[in-house]
C-alpha cells in the first residue's frame, strides 16, 4: 500500500536518520523533534510502518514494559551489530573487524548465521563500567 509522505513523517525520519544510533521510544522521539510538535500517536503509527518497511527496528530493554526504537536504514548501520547499554541506553555499532570475527566464530562454532540487521547485544558501556 502506498503512504503519502506527510509533514510528520518527514520530521520523524529527519530526526531518525540524524539519531541511528540511538535507542528512543515514541515519546522520546515526539518530544525530541524540534522543528514542530508531533504527537505521539502519530509518531507510532510512523514507526510502525517503517518497522514494516525494514527501516527500524523495535526493541524492549530488560526490566521494560515500553518499546524502543533505532532507525536501521542508514548506510553504517547496514551488516553490522549493535551495542546497547542497559544502564545508560546507548546503542552503538561494534568495530567491524569484531563484528567479523564474532559472526565468523558463531557460525563455526554453532552453524548458525547471525542476521546482522537484527541482532543487538545489550550489557554495559564502558563509562557504565567505572
Amino acid at each position: 500500500m502506498s503512504r503519502y509522505m506527510t509533514k510528520q513523517r518527514r520530521l520523524l525520519l529527519k530526526f531518525l536518520q540524524t539519531h541511528p544510533d540511538q535507542l528512543l521510544s515514541a515519546g522520546e522521539i515526539a518530544a525530541a523533534i524540534p522543528e514542530e510538535p508531533v504527537s505521539v500517536s502519530a509518531v507510532y503509527r510512523n514507526l510502525a510502518d517503517l518497522e514494516r518497511d525494514g527501516k527500524v527496528r523495535r526493541l524492549s530493554r530488560q526490566g521494560s514494559r515500553e518499546a524502543f526504537f533505532q532507525y536501521t536504514d542508514a548506510a553504517e548501520c547496514r551488516n553490522c551489530l549493535h551495542l546497547s547499554c542497559t544502564r545508560c541506553g546507548k546503542t552503538f555499532h561494534m568495530a567491524p573487524g569484531g563484528t567479523e570475527r564474532l559472526a565468523r566464530e558463531v557460525e563455526a562454532e554453532e552453524m548458525f548465521q547471525l542476521d546482522r540487521s537484527e541482532t543487538v547485544l545489550f550489557g554495559l558501556c564502558r563509562d557504565c563500567r567505572r
